[in-house]
């Protein structure tokens, strides 16, 4: 059973949020604070987090940001009807969704069951071959090591585990990787999966995921 953490400090919005939720088959935990939130979170358990922006402590922005330190957590933020600044910014601190109030209770259950489905669907693309991608933080482990990468080898190494066993052409990984420096050759894709994989080998000699296709591109292996 899924765990929602929903902290809300409007009572009568939070009830009506917790009922649809259990009605959905959710685990609801709910605070009226960001403080109390913290304390709730610290135990784990947790496989998302529903945030009104408008909390009387620290606020829902600050909020999500202590959480994402200590969890990898997917959010919804709750925003006033038209506040298109909070959810820019929410957008950039990482959030998955927003919604604006008034919202409908059974509209939200829906976006929170979309979004764990997307969740559990990407889910094997990060732990291929024993690999975690922190992409707020633009860290990727293996096996728990942290790999000390160049900026366009975490770029090519996010691009592929995004699509595990998808064939990325050369153009494709230059649009997304260097996408800031047209001028670029695409050779330098081949360079930089050459010093990528012997980064990959230093940290698992056993494994050897990332697959050349000759004339097309590269992918990695899914399992």
């Amino acid at each position: 059973m899924p765990r929602i953490l929903l902290v809300e400090d409007e009572t009568a919005i939070a009830d009506t949020v917790v009922y649809a939720l259990r009605a959905e088959g959710y685990d609801v935990g709910h605070c009226g604070t960001a403080g109390d939130a913290l304390r709730e979170a610290a135990g784990g358990g947790f496989d998302l987090a529903i945030l009104d922006v408008g909390l009387p402590d620290i606020g829902g922005f600050a909020l999500c940001r202590e959480l994402r330190a200590r969890h990898d957590l997917p959010v919804i933020f709750l925003t006033a009807h038209g506040a298109e600044a909070d959810r820019v910014l929410g957008f950039e601190l990482g959030a998955d969704d927003y919604v604006a109030k008034p919202f409908s209770p059974r509209e939200l259950a829906a976006r929170v069951r979309a979004l764990l489905r997307r969740v559990a669907q990407a889910a094997p693309a990060q732990a291929a071959h024993g690999f975690e991608h922190d992409a707020e933080g633009r860290r990727i482990r293996l096996r728990g090591q942290l790999l000390d990468l160049t900026r366009y080898e975490y770029g090519l190494l996010a691009a592929l585990l995004a699509r595990p066993g998808a064939v990325l052409t050369r153009a494709q990984l230059m649009d997304r990787v260097w996408g800031d420096a047209p001028d670029t050759g695409d050779r330098t894709v081949d360079t930089h999966i050459k010093t990528l994989r012997a980064k990959l080998h230093a940290a698992a000699s056993d494994i050897d995921p990332i697959r050349t296709h000759r004339g097309i591109g590269y992918s990695i292996d899914a399992g």
